[in-house]
């Protein structure tokens, strides 16, 4: 047993590891884990037949040392331009650094060239879902899952993770369900499910999901996080004893500890113990802020930039040109701002389909900004929508509605609550001149504090400090 656990962590630390992966699937077998052998003896197929050059890429990576991989891996694909196993690396270094466009570009490629290769079509489909391209990852997961009918739990819970994304719940439920009944050791399904009935208002369940997580995994940082911002849920004196402890250990991680720190933040705050309750805040914000990459001079020429294109003037000079469509709403502000109160408020409504905060804007924006900034160094978006041809402003606005489709049932209208559309109102603006926009406002003392005592899903760098 303690060898196979000293081989798991060296695999995990490295996937690259051959002899490692085989001494596994010998233990696997001999000990009657016939899935995991099977998943082991496939690690040992894939890392013969890579070329050397990717076998040290694949370290790489297992180091952190992307600048390495991706100068190995680019090097190696000068010559091997069409290499699948190649370009599948150069996606996962290009998704490690949050260039998802990229990703996306060179996995939908790799599926083109080798329809049959599950793990390129499985990293394809998990990078369209970091991009909440929901639709689109459902697809992918229905085609895995009818290639490889036996074979992979990771499948089952990409499928069971789409269905989420696009709504059907009863799918998502049976298929994590099905999961935790497989793996009854798995701390990661739980709260996946749990999230599936906090969103259907059966917040008993939710929580019994969210304790069920941490009593497979005690130190599960997401699970109390969970249990905090189920917002009515109140810690036990002992759950609180057991946090504190667990947030102090040196063998909990960053980013449980600072899941902790919020969840133990907000539970002394409902009980009025607010000298502790600010502490693990700060604290929480402090370890948070210490693993994300803010960086203020490039997002104030960003808002410069806006204001210095998106005028009256120009706006006024590109009248007409958009798609006449006036289906979204756009509700837009800060985090914490007060966007979901006015989302639930208009989806009420019969007219007014409730959708989610919705990425296509941002994505939008995304492809104009390009990776390099201007020979003068400002960003090349939005300064490129004075240099467009007039007819891309309709087409992007079509495309807007499309690939929105999915996401709408049969009202007139549809809500979309991103907030960080904020910036980019000019662009929506000239490629949907009928949509509303609602800008959300709060006092800035409530909305600043607020963002501070919120851990993020994602994004929003700025909000882990004071200053």
């Amino acid at each position: 047993v303690a060898a196979g656990r000293a081989f798991e962590d060296a695999v995990n630390a490295d996937p690259a590891l051959l002899n490692s992966w085989q001494a596994l699937a010998k233990l696997y077998h001999d000990s009657g884990q016939a899935a995991d052998a099977a998943n082991a003896k496939d690690k040992v197929s894939f890392l013969k037949s890579l070329p050397a050059e990717l076998m040290t890429v694949q370290s790489y990576l297992a180091e952190d040392r992307l600048e390495d991989a991706e100068r190995l891996c680019r090097y190696f694909l000068q010559s091997n331009k069409t290499h699948v196993e190649g370009m599948r690396l150069l996606a996962e270094i290009a998704t490690r650094g949050k260039v998802l466009d990229d990703a996306e570009f060179l996995l939908e490629s790799c599926v083109q060239f080798e329809p049959e290769h599950r793990n390129a079509r499985f990293q394809y489909a998990n990078v369209l879902l970091k991009q909440q391209k929901f639709a689109e990852a459902h697809q992918q997961a229905l085609l895995l899952k009818e290639k490889f009918p036996d074979e992979l739990e990771q499948i089952d819970a990409l499928y069971a993770s789409a269905c989420m994304g696009i709504g059907d719940h009863d799918a998502a439920k049976t298929g994590y369900e099905q999961l935790m009944a497989e793996r009854p050791d798995n701390h990661l399904y739980p709260v996946s499910m749990g999230h599936i009935y906090k969103t259907d208002g059966d917040i008993d369940a939710a929580v019994a999901m969210y304790r069920r997580a941490y009593e497979i995994k005690p130190d599960h940082g997401d699970a109390y996080w969970s249990l905090a911002n189920a917002k009515s849920y109140r810690f036990t004196d002992d759950e609180l004893v057991s946090m504190a402890a667990l947030e102090s250990a040196t063998t909990t991680s960053i980013d449980d500890r600072i899941q902790l720190c919020f969840a133990l933040g907000k539970a002394y705050e409902d009980g009025g113990d607010y000298e502790p309750a600010f502490e693990y805040y700060e604290r929480g914000n402090s370890l948070k802020k210490s693993v994300t990459h803010h960086h203020p001079k490039p997002l104030q020429a960003r808002i410069d930039s806006q204001i210095d294109v998106c005028t009256a003037d120009f706006l006024d000079s590109k009248q007409g040109l958009g798609l006449a469509d006036p289906d979204p709403i756009f509700i837009v502000g800060l985090p914490r701002a007060g966007s979901t109160l006015l989302e639930q408020i208009l989806s009420s409504h019969s007219q007014v389909d409730g959708t989610m905060e919705l990425h296509n804007i941002l994505n939008l924006a995304k492809r104009l900004r390009g990776r390099a900034d201007l020979d003068d160094g400002t960003p090349r978006y939005p300064r490129i929508l004075t240099e467009l041809d007039d007819s891309y402003f309709e087409r992007f606005g079509q495309q807007f509605i499309d690939n929105t489709r999915a996401y709408r049932q049969d009202a007139p209208y549809f809500t979309d609550k991103m907030p960080n559309n904020f910036f980019h109102v000019g662009l929506i603006r000239l490629i949907l001149p009928n949509a509303k926009i609602i800008d959300a406002r709060r006092h800035p003392m409530a909305c600043c504090f607020s963002g501070f005592k919120q851990l993020f899903g994602e994004g929003q760098e700025f909000s882990y400090s004071l200053e």
